[in-house]
C-alpha cells in the first residue's frame, strides 16, 4: 500500500481508520461528501488533518469517484448510509448510496487497475443467527432495507472478483462502538442520556445480543485485512467472539458511570417484529488465521474510553431527541 483512497473518511469508523493509516506512515486520500460549508466531518478536528489529502465528492457520482481513484493502489470503501431506522423511511436512498456507490468504486477500480479493493459490509447481512458463532459461511438474510442493500453490494463486489479478477476483499465488522459514534447507536444514546441527567433512559428492545468491537480494533482489522493476500476474494469477519445482551450492556454502562439506569420502553426505537436481528455472535477465527490482527480492548475498557470521550463532548449530542 503506497497511495490509499478512503471513502467515508469523515465518518465514525472512517475517521479512526484515516488517522491510523497516517500514523502507520501511509499516503492517504480522504473522500468525504461534498457540502457547501466544506465540512470534513470528524476529520475537521483530527490531529492528522494536515497529513491527509481531502477530496470532496459524492459516492453516488461516478465522475467524482473515478477522479478520486486516479493514482491509488488501495481503496478502503466505507462510504454508506448505515442507520437501520431510516432505511424503513427511505429504502431507495440505501439502494442508491450503498449499491450504486459500491458499483462506482468497483467499476472505477476495474478500469484504473487498482490492486487492492476493500468493501465494507456489516454483520446485519447475516440476520438473526441461525447457528453460533457466526462464520463467513452463514446464510445472508436481509431483515431490513439497510441489510438488503449491503448484501447486494457485497455480492456485486464478489462478482467483480469472479468475473474480472478484481482483487476485492469484503470486510464484515460486527457492531463497532467508541468515540465519535452517532447517537443513533445504542451505546452513545444510553451514555449521553445518563450523563445529561435524564432519569429515565428511553430505549427499544433489550433482549437482542451483539458482538461489540472497539473502534480502534476495528480500524486495525481493516488494515490487517488489506495487508493479507489470503483475504482476496473472501469475506472476513471482524468481531470479538463474544456476545452480550442489550440489558446486560446497560448494567455494564451503569457500573462504569456509577449511576443507576432506569429504562423505559420507547416504541419508536423498536424494530418491526420480523426485522429485529435477535442475535449476533462473531466467529473471528478466519481473521485471526489469515492476518496478524489481535484486539487490544475488551468491552469494559472500551466502554470506559467511550464514556470519557462523550463526557468531554456532550455538546455534540442531543439526548432528548431520538436519532433515526
Amino acid at each position: 500500500m503506497k497511495k490509499i483512497l478512503l471513502t467515508g473518511a469523515g465518518g465514525f469508523i472512517g475517521s479512526h481508520l484515516a488517522e491510523l493509516l497516517v500514523k502507520t506512515g501511509l499516503n492517504v486520500k480522504a473522500f468525504v461528501r461534498y457540502n457547501s460549508k466544506n465540512d470534513w466531518g470528524w476529520l475537521e478536528h483530527s490531529e492528522c488533518k494536515n497529513d491527509i489529502e481531502i477530496i470532496t465528492g459524492d459516492i453516488r457520482d461516478k465522475d467524482s469517484v473515478f477522479a478520486a481513484m486516479h493514482g491509488v493502489d488501495t481503496v478502503f470503501h466505507l462510504a454508506a448510509l448505515i442507520g437501520i431506522p431510516y432505511s424503513y423511511v427511505s429504502p431507495l436512498a440505501y439502494l442508491k448510496t450503498n449499491v450504486e456507490g459500491t458499483y462506482n468504486i468497483l467499476q472505477s477500480a476495474k478500469v484504473l487497475g487498482v490492486g487492492n479493493v476493500l468493501v465494507t459490509s456489516t454483520s446485519e447481512t447475516y440476520g438473526t443467527a441461525q447457528y453460533i458463532p457466526i462464520d463467513e459461511n452463514h446464510p445472508l438474510v436481509g431483515q431490513s432495507p439497510y441489510a438488503a442493500s449491503k448484501i447486494a453490494a457485497d455480492q456485486f463486489a464478489l462478482s467483480y472478483f469472479r468475473s474480472f479478477n478484481l482483487p476485492v476483499k469484503i470486510v464484515r465488522p460486527f457492531n463497532t462502538y467508541g468515540p465519535r459514534q452517532s447517537a443513533r447507536a445504542f451505546i452513545p444514546t444510553v451514555i449521553s442520556q445518563v450523563i445529561s441527567g435524564i432519569n429515565e433512559v428511553k430505549l427499544g428492545n433489550l433482549s437482542p445480543t451483539r458482538d461489540l468491537t472497539y473502534v480502534k480494533d476495528t480500524a486495525k482489522g481493516f488494515i490487517e485485512i488489506a495487508k493479507s493476500d489470503l483475504t482476496i476474494g473472501e469475506v472476513t469477519n471482524i468481531g470479538m467472539n463474544e456476545e452480550i445482551s442489550m440489558g446486560n450492556l446497560i448494567k455494564l454502562i451503569s457500573e462504569v458511570i456509577g449511576t443507576k439506569i432506569n429504562v423505559i420502553s420507547d416504541q419508536q426505537r423498536v424494530r418491526p417484529d420480523k426485522s429485529e436481528v435477535e442475535r449476533l455472535y462473531c466467529d473471528n477465527s478466519k481473521i485471526i488465521k489469515n492476518t496478524n490482527w489481535t484486539p487490544e480492548y475488551n468491552l469494559e475498557s472500551g466502554i470506559k474510553g467511550t464514556v470519557s470521550w462523550i463526557k468531554e463532548n456532550m455538546n455534540l449530542y442531543k439526548p432528548d431527541i431520538y436519532n433515526v
